[in-house]
């Protein structure tokens, strides 16, 4: 794919300017913080080393083919000139059910944004309280954890609901501004101007940045005499001796399956837009194994060689145990506390590597539903740029205000973008294997590509992969969970505002049906 892509659109033109581009934005769009958070902590948390057997599993039997699926979906969708996942599972699956279906991968982004773009901004404040020096967590050790928390409080208000409110304009609600109109403004200007040209540059100085603070990791001294295990040897063990005794626990397969999910951005709806930009010759089995590649670079390779480690040096097994937030925002300023001098280029490098990660990443969130409202709506990108605006600003609102214990972030997390991604990711195999044709699909993710899909594949399409997600999806304590919702009327309120949400772009689909169907009957006149 030497020369440019260029795809017609309403009003204006828009496509990928270079094989390269494509690749590092679709990786860019996986790398976010979940291979420097929530990876080390899943895996530290479900036997170590144990975890990464039904972690490479989940990859191979799930990650790696229904990312092709979406790859070839999407390619085949922009043939037809279809950008958005209810328009192209409609068209591939020949079905009108699917436009309604499809609408869960123009969901999907767009709820995950609403608390994503939160986060992001959280390491953008950090980044900022390191350079300016206003990360100082005091010269008493036994106060770190404290001083610690107490910042992240802040920046979160996760204490008590509307406290980030009542703030005002103080550094972590510019910070916020700063990082919406960043986002916003980079996908007004399209998939080569705006997003391929941001990633091309962010995902070196990623690596970049993540090789820095590697190297400084692994040359971590023993700082307790006493205690000779707490070193990056210990850590690394600590991370990746496995514990046999895990694999028998069925939570440790589904922790691994949802890790993947969550890491690889299948089932996200993302891939299927990005791919439709190919032209129908280019490389997409190649360009897919690519970028997962790219992913578990960045995950195993750096993520899974500096938080845990860096954790277990300075405050043992307890500290290098805890949920995404807790390693990254209350346990990591501590360890970067305890380098003296050197804490604070660390730190900021650190959490600039993560605003670059998270950055990419909600980008990727942005463009489906903008390509979804362009298509269904028939307007141009900036007019639904300004609708897209329109529908995110309430629902990060909403997060900011019910801030207390995190309430509406969990459950728009757990409810879209954990569970979801479950229904999109079947639903996309289902489509793919029997009613596009799991032969026809592999003949058409082959065509054109560097690497070639076996057609012995076409069993994990049909039958092991979709009986793999079925396990995975039904060994979840729904009704545990159904019970929890119904006592929490917060997050009841928010699964409320999800649904309003549902039903404006369910009513974008019913509006884009008629050109739709119109577009695909002259398709097949032609």
């Amino acid at each position: 794919m030497s020369g440019s892509v260029e795809v017609e659109q309403a009003g204006g033109r828009d496509g990928w300017g270079s094989r390269l581009g494509v690749i590092l934005a679709v990786a860019g769009s996986a790398v976010g913080l979940g291979n420097f958070l929530r990876f080390p902590g899943q895996a530290a948390q479900n036997g170590g080393g144990a975890f990464m057997i039904p972690y490479f599993v989940s990859l191979l039997v799930l990650g790696i083919p229904i990312g092709w699926a979406e790859w070839t979906l999407g390619r085949r969708g922009g043939a037809w000139g279809f950008h958005s996942a209810p328009a192209i599972l409609g068209r591939v699956g020949g079905r009108r059910v699917f436009r309604y279906l499809g609408v869960i991968g123009v969901l999907i982004p767009l709820v995950v944004y609403m608390y994503y773009v939160l986060i992001e901004s959280w390491c953008l404040y950090y980044a900022v309280a390191y350079v300016t020096g206003g990360m100082d967590l005091g010269a008493d050790p036994g106060g770190y954890a404290r001083a610690s928390e107490a910042v992240f409080s802040r920046a979160t208000g996760i204490a008590g609901d509307g406290q980030l409110f009542a703030h005002g304009l103080d550094t972590e609600n510019i910070v916020l501004l700063v990082v919406l109109a960043l986002n916003v403004w980079l996908c007004y200007r399209g998939l080569s101007a705006g997003i391929e040209r941001f990633c091309t540059y962010a995902m070196p100085v990623m690596a970049l940045c993540a090789l820095v603070v590697l190297v400084r990791v692994m040359t971590l001294g023993t700082p307790d005499p006493s205690s000779p295990e707490r070193s990056v040897i210990g850590g690394l063990g600590y991370m990746w001796n496995p514990d046999f005794s895990r694999l028998w626990d069925f939570k440790t397969w589904l922790a691994a399956a949802g890790q993947i999910f969550f890491s690889l951005s299948v089932g996200f709806g993302v891939i299927i837009n990005y791919a439709s930009y190919l032209r129908s010759d280019d490389d997409v089995v190649l360009n897919g194994l690519t970028a997962t590649a790219t992913n578990e670079l960045f995950e195993v390779g750096f993520g899974g060689m500096i938080t845990i480690p860096a954790a277990f040096v300075f405050l043992g097994a307890s500290g290098a145990v805890g949920g995404t937030f807790g390693l990254g925002f209350n346990t990591l300023p501590v360890v970067f506390q305890y380098l003296g001098p050197l804490g604070r280029p660390v730190g900021a490098i650190w959490f600039s590597m993560l605003f670059l990660a998270a950055i990419t990443s909600s980008l990727s969130m942005l463009q489906p539903v903008t390509a979804f409202l362009t298509e269904s709506l028939g307007v141009t990108r900036r007019l639904a740029t300004s609708v897209l605006v329109a529908l995110v600003l309430p629902g990060v609102a909403w997060v900011m205000w019910f801030s207390k214990d995190l309430t509406a972030l969990d459950t728009m997390d757990f409810w879209v973008g954990t569970t979801l991604i479950f229904v999109m990711g079947s639903l996309q195999l289902v489509v793919f294997a029997w009613f596009f044709g799991a032969e026809r699909g592999i003949q058409e993710a082959n065509r054109g590509s560097d690497a070639r899909i076996p057609g012995w594949f076409r069993w994990v399409f049909r039958w092991l992969a979709p009986g793999f997600l079925g396990l995975v999806f039904c060994a979840q304590s729904l009704p545990a969970y159904l019970r929890a919702l119904a006592q929490n009327p917060v997050a009841l309120r928010t699964l409320g505002v999800v649904g309003a949400v549902c039903g404006v772009l369910l009513l974008c689909v019913w509006r884009g049906e008629a050109r739709w169907t119109a577009q695909a009957s002259e398709e097949s006149e032609r």
